[in-house]
């Protein structure tokens, strides 16, 4: 699909990596520049107790690496820096993650690149913003955006999500902005610049809660995985066996269905439980005639009536739950000898199925010095001397 791009990724953690392994999965070829004075991006040392050491691919680095070649380059140096401009003049797409000012310090921003390949689209993903200085973190966008503030029990403290949310929003706004901007160069001939901010990628994710404060002047509170403006929407329930399903009735007409097979038939002529609005007003009263009656029910005999009467509810399952499903098992990238990825495209591509593990630390440094940039081995192992470079022994 994307087969002759080629993308150079300056980029580490979570948002810009999953913007390279995106365009991997269309096809292109992504090299991965990673600093010898980290050993590489700081994700593959983030481990579970449970990992073995002897492997610098962690599950969380495996998440989002997958099909990449790994090149050591050390740009604090004069070399490094060249060979990155080098590789630049080459290069379709930039992916960086810099804080503002560190990308210049290293020879590494829009301006310096894009002088030396003037179709050079340049992505970057900061956390405030390209003139902002403080660095971006997941878990204090999401203090700061509001999601923290709105997640979490009535009685509880604000809640952090367990995925680092705000970095896959960012990455998702990136990757619609350079695909954009690979549209406009097709057309026009001219690359460009592009940076996506954290803290701006979550409060568009804000949608309905931003626009309850907006429009109607309403602070969102904590109330569990409730919905403000839907009842019974999004709330847990216990079936027989402590199971916990959760319901997502939108309609009235849903409502109505919910109650006849719960043998709740009064319930929609109740004048509290008529319309979705009178039920957000009367959520409490609501509950207490739906928990008992859900919990007389086995999980897997009321989910099944359910979906046969169109009524939408789920079970609440846990992540080996999670991958038994055939349309979660279809997206994993199973290598072998390697750990197993996961892929960032919920839609068939060409190209992901085939995609090469995560990589090793500076695996392919000498490979892509050849191949992209000429350089004898000689050459390449006198820049490792010199620290300029690093490469894998084995």
């Amino acid at each position: 699909m994307l087969d002759d791009l080629l993308v150079l990724e300056l980029a580490s953690v979570l948002a810009g990596p999953r913007v390279g392994q995106f365009f991997a999965e269309l096809g292109a070829t992504i090299i991965k520049v990673e600093t010898p004075r980290t050993q590489g991006d700081v994700t593959r040392h983030w481990r579970l107790a449970s990992e073995p050491e002897t492997d610098d691919r962690s599950s969380y680095f495996a998440c989002c690496n997958s099909g990449k070649q790994s090149v050591a380059l050390d740009l604090t140096t004069d070399g490094g820096r060249d060979l990155l401009h080098q590789l630049a003049a080459q290069s379709d797409l930039v992916i960086a993650s810099y804080r503002p000012g560190s990308a210049e310090a290293l020879g590494a921003d829009a301006d310096t690149l894009r002088a030396l390949n003037p179709t050079l689209l340049y992505g970057h993903i900061t956390g405030y913003g390209p003139d902002a200085p403080r660095a971006g973190y997941d878990a204090v966008i999401q203090a700061e955006s509001g999601f923290m503030h709105m997640n979490g029990t009535p009685d509880g403290p604000p809640v952090k999500m367990p995925v680092a949310v705000m970095d896959l929003l960012a990455a998702h706004q990136l990757k619609e902005a350079l695909l954009l901007g690979l549209l406009r160069r097709e057309r026009t001939g001219d690359g460009g610049y592009v940076a996506v901010s954290l803290l701006q990628a979550a409060v568009s994710a804000l949608a309905n809660q931003a626009t309850n404060w907006l429009v109607g002047g309403h602070v969102p509170q904590r109330m569990g995985s409730a919905h403000p403006n839907i009842a019974p929407y999004g709330t847990v329930y216990r079936t027989t066996g402590d199971e916990a399903i959760l319901l997502a009735v939108g309609t009235d007409r849903q409502f109505a269905r919910l109650c006849a097979v719960l043998g709740l038939d009064a319930l929609p002529d109740d004048a509290r439980f008529a319309t979705n609005a009178a039920r957000v007003r009367h959520r409490a009263a609501l509950d207490a005639h739906l928990a008992p009656a859900i919990a007389a029910w086995a999980q897997g005999d009321l989910l099944d009536t359910l979906a046969s009467q169109g009524v939408p509810a789920g079970a609440i399952n846990d992540m080996r739950q999670v991958f038994e499903q055939p349309s979660a098992q279809a997206m994993t990238l199973p290598f072998v000898g390697a750990p197993t990825g996961l892929r960032t495209t919920a839609f068939e591509t060409d190209a992901a199925d085939g995609l090469l593990p995560p990589p090793h630390y500076a695996a392919h440094t000498e490979a892509v010095l050849q191949e992209r940039l000429g350089l004898s081995g000689e050459q390449i192992r006198q820049l490792a001397h010199d620290g300029v470079v690093q490469i894998r022994d084995d």
